[in-house]
């Protein structure tokens, strides 16, 4: 089966590289970025390192608060930061608290192989999903340990199916499980895995922070300008034409800030189309009274939240919503799309009245007056998302205990 495996992954890596010599713009990146052969690393030999792995940006906002942690309580370990995808290694290829940036080589026995020793590990973490058999083995050989962190599973992954039972062997070289909730924890154990702590997901330290450390934007809150404030984040275009309509039927004391997922000139120009009262936040003029701040940069969205009375997040009328923990972390009632369900916060809160999902323009300026003229309603959405913080927060805290104690 590992040969299989292995043959498997070859063939993926021949098919990006087909797809790089069609012009496919990350999958250039992805060749790109592993077309060299690895520089030996500038260490000492007496240098320890604890490398973290994230399939992409996401994953990696999920690592961070755990790699802050470890650097502010064991700052003799260098670390090292490996990704698998081009979205999350261009962005975050300059991360001061890493000593190494790098992409992941393709998982074969070589390429791990080489990859373990090329530094003296003390540890070694996957974050969520990212599952690298070869690699999994090739620590384990060399008596690195292990660890998932903000894993999440579903009874229908392939680790439980009928043909699951080589890959949950492989979950055996993992030393110990952090993972997002009972549901998780109960599966692995099921299948004869103990090592397993339910201490939720790391993102809400994240966002936790980002809030706490919130700082004003004079020029948005001129903009605002005493008016409530609802905010759009991440918008794709039919997130956008339903707020168009929408829009228009709210009060004349709120104001709207649009932050679309695309901010590319071509794209912005659309937005500004469907709101012709609209100002672009690289070009706010404080003197000129307007219901529309469109938000063509990229960096700040996740802190302009505190400026809303609730939120609604792009995504759910295409693949999948964004990030709605951001917005949570203010006590923003959140309003989203259909596509909602691979993300336990949303289906959480949506269950809890805090956040709430619409299928149409109807279902959607329903939920919005809602919120704009039911005071109680929205206190207690409110109060909801702000609640349901609380009891997330502090994942990080129980994987750096239960690192130590697996170390130490």
């Amino acid at each position: 089966m590992t040969v299989l495996y292995t043959i498997g992954i070859l063939f993926y890596s021949f098919g990006v590289r087909i797809a790089a010599l069609f012009g496919n713009v990350k999958a250039m990146q992805w060749v790109k970025g592993r077309k060299h052969r690895l520089a030996e690393p500038q260490t000492q030999p007496s240098d320890a390192w604890i490398w973290f792995h994230a399939a992409s940006l996401g994953e990696f906002e999920q690592g961070r608060p755990v790699i802050e942690a470890l650097k502010q309580e064991f700052p003799q370990y260098k670390i090292l930061l490996s990704f698998f995808s081009p979205s999350g290694y261009e962005v975050r290829k300059d991360y001061p608290l890493a000593d190494e940036v790098l992409y992941l080589p393709s998982d074969t026995p070589s390429h791990a192989a080489q990859w373990v020793k090329r530094h003296h590990f003390v540890a070694a973490f996957f974050i969520k999903y990212e599952f690298w058999f070869n690699y999994m083995r090739a620590l384990k050989d060399a008596g690195i340990p292990l660890f998932y962190i903000s894993l999440i599973l579903k009874p229908d992954s392939y680790f439980f199916r009928w043909y699951g039972v080589w890959f949950r062997e492989q979950l055996k070289s993992v030393r110990h499980f952090f993972v997002q909730d009972d549901a998780t924890a109960q599966l692995l154990q099921t299948h004869g895995m103990t090592n397993v702590t339910v201490c939720g997901d790391t993102r809400f330290d994240r966002v936790a922070a980002i809030a706490q450390q919130a700082k004003p934007f004079p020029e948005v809150e001129r903009f605002i300008g005493g008016r409530r404030c609802i905010i759009a984040g991440s918008t794709w275009p039919p997130d956008e034409k339903l707020l168009e309509r929408v829009f228009s039927q709210c009060p004349d004391d709120y104001c709207f800030i649009v932050a679309p997922h695309d901010i590319s000139a071509s794209h912005v120009a659309q937005v500004q189309a469907l709101f012709p009262d609209s100002q672009l936040y690289t070009q706010l003029d404080p003197q000129k009274q307007s219901k529309v701040l469109i938000v063509n940069t990229i960096g700040i969205l996740s802190q302009l939240y505190q400026y809303a009375r609730f939120v609604y997040i792009g995504g759910g009328f295409g693949v999948n919503i964004h990030n709605i923990q951001e917005p949570v972390t203010f006590g923003c009632p959140v309003v989203f799309g259909p596509k909602y369900k691979s993300f336990k916060e949303a289906v959480d809160l949506v269950a809890l009245e805090g956040a709430f999902s619409v299928g149409d323009e109807a279902e959607l300026a329903k939920v919005l007056m809602r919120l704009i003229d039911d005071e109680a309603f929205y206190a207690k959405a409110s109060e909801t998302c702000r609640n349901y913080l609380k009891a997330q927060v502090g994942a990080t805290e129980s994987i750096i205990k239960g690192f130590k104690k697996a170390l130490f």
